[in-house]
């Protein structure tokens, strides 16, 4: 760690870009025994520094004999604006999350947020969760999935799930662009599940950018004008609500 040499004529990577410098405990030890390709869902690449960390988290997770290891989230987006890294362990036993989160953070400097859960818990979530279409609209998993989605709306789940995105008309001065980003995307990936339309993060993000006259970036970074915009997000937020709520029985 006293001197790090890095050469000018780097292969793979641009003037400027961002990178992650990892120890290697055993070069041999590496070449010797060849990592599993990883398979890719609606990503045509990643960063190779990216993948290097994907492979290490694998390698650690499969310790526990997992049926399966999934990547979601933003740290699949191109570039390092990422927080955290989001996985999804594929696994019917409960297992003590907390050590393997501390060996992540030893190994990779980057806080994890795992999910525990069976295939069959999975399917469900597919099936009934626009959330779950989103995050799974885009992974790099450790084996091929297999799985047979039906649709079925459950109002009261997307009751409960709709609430979380009441708090931006509240709170918008208060909120950062990122949290407001999750709001929005919340809310009309759920009216878009209850339209029965396809739902990925790409087709939500589009959908937000029309149905607002805005762009993304704009919205992350804080950047949109108030007054113009709650009043089309109350608009749309109150018209999701009535439909879930005509749908939900008295008896529910």
């Amino acid at each position: 760690m006293d001197q790090i040499y890095i050469p000018k004529n780097r292969m793979g990577f641009e003037i400027g870009q961002q990178v992650f410098i990892l120890p290697i405990q055993n070069p041999l030890q590496i070449q010797e025994s060849p990592q599993k390709k990883p398979i890719f869902y609606n990503l045509d690449k990643i960063e190779p520094i990216k993948l290097e960390i994907i492979n290490k988290i694998f390698d650690l997770i499969s310790k526990i004999n997992p049926e399966n290891i999934i990547i979601t989230g933003s740290f699949l987006e191109k570039g390092f604006n990422f927080n955290d890294i989001d996985i999804l362990i594929i696994k019917e036993e409960k297992i003590n999350k907390e050590p393997i989160e501390e060996r992540i953070i030893s190994l990779t400097g980057i806080k994890p947020h795992i999910i525990v859960l069976s295939m069959k818990t999975l399917s469900i979530g597919l099936n009934t969760d626009p959330l779950y279409n989103l995050m799974l609209s885009k992974y790099i998993s450790q084996k091929r999935i297999i799985l047979k989605t039906k649709r079925e709306i459950n109002y009261k789940l997307l009751d409960l799930n709709l609430l979380k995105s009441k708090t931006l008309i509240d709170n918008f001065d208060i909120l950062n662009g990122n949290e407001k980003y999750y709001l929005v995307l919340n809310m009309l990936s759920i009216l878009m599940f209850i339209q029965n339309k396809k739902i990925t993060k790409d087709i939500v993000n589009k959908e937000i950018e029309k149905f607002f006259d805005i762009k993304i970036e704009e919205l992350k970074e804080n950047l949109i004008e108030k007054n113009k915009f709650i009043k089309k997000y109350r608009e749309t937020y109150d018209k999701t609500f009535e439909l879930i709520m005509k749908k939900i029985k008295p008896s529910d």
